[in-house]
């Protein structure tokens, strides 16, 4: 069998909800605890609003830098995964649209839940009904917590989001919610979902400062 067909075939298999026995890549954290994430009202003893809104990011950066998010806005359109944030294997390409290529979708693998597996390396395949890469606008893999910053809240850069339309991305999202949920054999993202909204909330209230780095 052909690389490109059995590609295909795997991913169709994936998409219907099958338990693959045997699939390898690099191995993953598994079973690690939880990272915590501070609660947005441990900073109102910063009586500066400005250091108090960019330590608000910092904070909230731990979420956005995490591999949950990362692997998700690569630069380079190709996605990363796992814990290590390696090359997605088998190789594929988010294109402009995030959401695959003709021919091959992200869809293809990626069904509307997380799909437990069998074998050594990956126990379970990540899913979710919205399953794509970032908007291209919203691609910034490799950059500094300051550089993300400034992209998140200038409309030229994010895709013509309002500093709003951010927050209710980042704090409802479902999709941006999978980041808590990931499936055996991911690190799920610092905190919760709830808890990263309330750090953009109040980040937002303080002016939206960003780290210099």
């Amino acid at each position: 069998m052909r690389a490109t067909t059995l590609v295909i075939v795997l991913g169709l298999a994936l998409a219907g909800g099958a338990v693959i026995t045997s699939v390898r890549a690099a191995p993953e954290t598994i079973g690690a605890a939880p990272v915590p994430l501070k609660a947005a009202a441990t900073f109102v003893s910063i009586t500066d609003p400005d250091a108090r809104s960019v330590a608000l990011f910092r904070e909230a950066g731990k979420v956005i830098q995490s591999p949950r998010c990362l692997n998700c806005h690569p630069v380079e359109r190709r996605p990363t995964q796992g814990d290590t944030m390696h090359p997605h294997n088998p190789p594929v390409a988010g294109g402009q649209s995030g959401h695959g290529v003709p021919g091959l979708p992200c869809l293809s693998c990626h069904g509307v839940a997380n799909v437990p597996t069998w074998g050594d390396s990956i126990r379970s395949i990540p899913g979710d009904p919205k399953w794509a890469l970032a908007p291209v606008e919203m691609a910034w893999q490799g950059r500094s917590l300051g550089a993300i910053c400034a992209q998140i809240k200038d409309p030229a850069r994010n895709g013509g989001r309002s500093i709003e339309e951010i927050h209710h991305h980042m704090a409802e999202d479902h999709l941006v919610g999978w980041a808590w949920t990931p499936g055996e054999g991911r690190q799920p993202a610092p905190g919760t979902q709830g808890q990263f909204g309330d750090l953009i909330r109040a980040w937002i209230d303080t002016g939206a400062k960003c780290p210099k780095a």
